[in-house]
């Protein structure tokens, strides 16, 4: 009586568990579908985007010169198999405060939070000018190529962070060790 209770609960599972993966498969092959060289997808922390996508605040409010540097690496990332997933690109000043304020919680200083969070009037991605790339490998190969649009790492405790530091085609400045208040 067990074994034919437990057999019935394991082929609901197995049903279930065969629709759950149809949509995923089919959830899947659908992004694949949407993006192409031509027009890779960037996907934002909170979801799937384009660098193209101004119904997402944190890609539409990117300084233009950084969105259109973006979609061209993304585009180049993407024909070698690379997805570049924006983290986090614009933030308003009440969430670079937010953010602040639990660097601080988390480090214990003001002074030690601001190595990697600063202050509202001092974030780049409070004035559209920087991403947070994911995940790793996608930083890694930003940071190597990514001078080829001017895209360059800033700093040497934060692999995520790129802003345009340089010219398209000229070095990458040094990176700073962290951010720091000015």
């Amino acid at each position: 009586m067990h074994i034919q209770y437990a057999c019935r609960v394991s082929r609901r599972l197995a049903l279930v568990c065969a629709a759950l993966l149809t949509v995923a498969v089919s959830a899947c092959a659908h992004d694949l579908t949407a993006a192409s060289p031509q027009r890779p997808r960037v996907l934002a922390a909170s979801r799937t985007a384009s660098v193209l996508d101004l119904d997402d605040p944190q890609i539409a409010r990117l300084d233009s010169a950084l969105r259109d540097a973006l979609e061209a690496a993304a585009t180049a990332a993407s024909a070698e198999g690379v997805p570049l997933v924006v983290r986090s690109g614009w933030r308003s000043a009440t969430t670079q405060e937010r953010l602040l304020k639990a660097a601080v919680v988390r480090y214990g200083s003001l002074s030690e939070a601001e190595r990697w969070v600063l202050p509202p009037d001092q974030s780049a991605h409070v004035r559209g000018g920087a991403v947070d790339i994911g995940p790793a490998g996608a930083a890694a190969w930003l940071e190597q190529a990514g001078n080829r649009w001017g895209l360059c790492r800033r700093y040497d405790n934060e692999y995520w962070h790129f802003e345009l530091l340089t010219e398209p085609g000229q070095p990458c400045p040094p990176r700073e060790p962290h951010a720091q208040v000015h």
